[in-house]
């Protein structure tokens, strides 16, 4: 199999340790839109261990504050593309952490319930 984010290039990590490692996406959305990523390949963040689990929360944490010092983000999305039907493209599970800045769309409500547009607004 050619998975992309089983042998990452090390001048890309960002932050890591045991279980995941953190770079930057390749086709970002946003300024700094970065990827936590599992050394171990699996599919499904159903199939993580607590261990990586743990450590998905500390990445995120930590690049957070990262870009805390580094961009001056008003928000962030965090998501998975979990499944074929839900966009996922490459089988290797991977956690999105997107900064997000006032203005950078026209009305920001409902944020991930975006993916499927008509959805995206609560009803009066």
């Amino acid at each position: 199999m050619n998975c992309p984010f089983c042998e990452p290039d090390p001048e890309r990590i960002l932050w890591k340790d045991d279980n995941v490692y953190v770079v930057r996406d390749l086709y970002p959305v946003s300024a700094s839109h970065s990827l936590i990523i599992p050394f171990r390949h699996f599919a499904s963040i159903f199939e993580a261990t607590a261990e990586e689990l743990s450590s998905i929360a500390r990445a995120l944490s930590i690049r957070k504050s990262q870009l805390e010092r580094s961009l001056a983000a008003d928000g962030y999305n965090i998501g998975i593309n979990e499944g074929p039907a839900a966009g996922q493209t490459i089988p290797h599970v991977h956690i999105h952490l997107i900064p997000r800045f006032e203005r950078d769309v026209d009305d920001p409500r409902g944020g991930i319930r975006g993916v499927i547009p008509e959805k995206k607004t609560y009803p009066n």
